[in-house]
């Protein structure tokens, strides 16, 4: 049996932050959501991306410089604080099983590194009735475009998103562009999960009356959306006509008078549940019918168990 003492404590307490730190790499290193999403550091309680209506494109420089001004959508991205905890009992450390203690810990860990991914995902499943920056629905079907490069004239409409005729009960898969800095999605940091102890019975009410010791993680994060045109949402079927459809009305797309966005999908999204349909599209060479597959890996497939 081991004497509690503040030095055994504060061995104790650097072994678990080394143990959460490790599993928090490990698992950080599989999350999906640097691959899709612009990370964005955050130095105050919200930020606000103004800048999201309008991007200016190169044009010949011939006289003055043309200055076009942004748009001012004011969309606002607020931080929220999220926790976990788990409390170790007394006699665990007295009776040396501080093993069940660290797998708590990295459990703890991977859950933070993995947190992320979770609101990626919410962002892409909810899209279809979350608002963004152009004042409709992320995903939906009368995006506005304006006829004139400064954002007047004639407002005619874009979708990008495929609701199946209004059949949503099947499983919605995601196609992104996720090549340039600005992405469709958004993941904003205000800080880096923080690894929290509580342990002495003379300061902590919870440690003197319930015998545990306490180990939590402390993260100030939170998602929103970006670019509703580098993202796009089907209930379709998916195979390689619905793939095709979903890919050339990406890449038609246009802004404010009519110049091209350039767009290019690089990502394919999917839950669980359309793991077989996505590799069948995009990563066999050959159809059944033994004819060349024209998606061969037109995109990279991404399987995320958060949309399941």
């Amino acid at each position: 049996m081991a004497m509690i003492t503040n030095a055994l404590l504060q061995a104790l307490r650097t072994e678990l932050r080394r143990e959460f730190s490790t599993a928090y790499e490990k698992m950080r290193a599989n999350s999906f959501y640097r691959d899709v999403a612009m990370i964005v550091p955050s130095t105050t309680q919200s930020n606000t991306y103004d800048w999201l209506g309008d991007f200016p494109e190169l044009i010949e420089w011939v006289g003055d410089r043309v200055i076009k001004d942004m748009k001012e959508n004011g969309y606002q991205i607020t931080n929220r604080t999220f926790e976990g905890t788990v409390g170790i009992g007394r006699s665990h450390i007295e009776d040396d099983n501080v093993g069940t203690s660290a797998a708590r810990v990295r459990r703890m860990a991977q859950s933070a590194a993995e947190h992320p991914d979770r609101l990626i995902a919410e962002l892409l499943k909810n899209g279809q009735a979350a608002l963004c920056f152009d004042g409709q629905n992320f995903f939906d079907t009368d995006h506005p475009v304006a006829a004139n490069h400064d954002g007047t004239g004639a407002v005619t409409t874009w979708s990008n998103y495929d609701d199946n005729g209004g059949v949503t009960t099947t499983p919605a898969w995601y196609l992104l562009d996720a090549r340039t800095e600005a992405k469709g999605l958004i993941f904003q940091e205000r800080t880096r999960p923080e690894f929290e102890s509580k342990e002495n019975p003379g300061s902590s009410d919870h440690v003197f009356i319930k015998d545990q010791y306490l180990y939590g993680v402390r993260y100030r994060c939170n998602a929103g959306y970006g670019f509703p045109h580098l993202a796009y949402k089907s209930h379709a079927a998916l195979d390689g006509d619905s793939l095709d459809a979903a890919i050339a009305g990406m890449m038609s797309l246009t802004g404010d008078g009519g110049r091209p966005l350039g767009i290019t999908p690089t990502h394919l999204v999917v839950p669980p549940q359309l793991r077989a349909a996505a590799n069948q599209t995009v990563k066999v060479m050959l159809t059944t019918g033994g004819a060349s597959n024209a998606n061969y890996e037109a995109v990279e497939v991404i399987v995320t168990p958060w949309l399941a």
